[in-house]
């Protein structure tokens, strides 16, 4: 229901857009974050969006580099992601809420989606 796009290989510094468009639920309905993930460590929170789009939180790790937004219109979230450093390297997936605000725990969305690779080289 949720499929992720954008991921890749980018030079430290350099930018990459992640994209998530949902089927078969409303985006809009629902609100929406950005996970990450390592081999070997727990799903990491990044960022996430109400359902109306008028709130967001990011993790401390990626607030005033990461920026992300909805457009309802489309069924899709985006993650745009500047500045990368080499620890920004991981699986980043998609997930979505039946709630009208967002959180932090993984607990809290029931939609994943399948994941994409974003790698930093130094």
């Amino acid at each position: 229901q949720l499929v992720e796009s954008g991921g890749g290989l980018v030079q430290a510094g350099g930018s990459l857009r992640l994209s998530c468009t949902a089927s078969g639920l409303t985006n809009s309905a629902y609100s929406m974050a950005w996970f990450r993930q390592v081999p070997g460590k727990e799903r990491e929170f990044v960022a996430a969006i109400s359902y109306s789009g008028d709130s967001t939180h990011y993790a401390d790790s990626v607030k005033g580099r990461f920026a992300i937004a909805k457009d309802n219109a489309r069924n899709t979230v985006y993650l745009q992601m500047n500045s990368l450093k080499p620890e920004d390297t991981a699986v980043y997936y998609c997930a979505g809420s039946g709630s009208s605000w967002w959180a932090t725990t993984v607990h809290h969305y029931p939609y994943w989606g399948q994941g994409t690779q974003v790698t930093v080289s130094s």
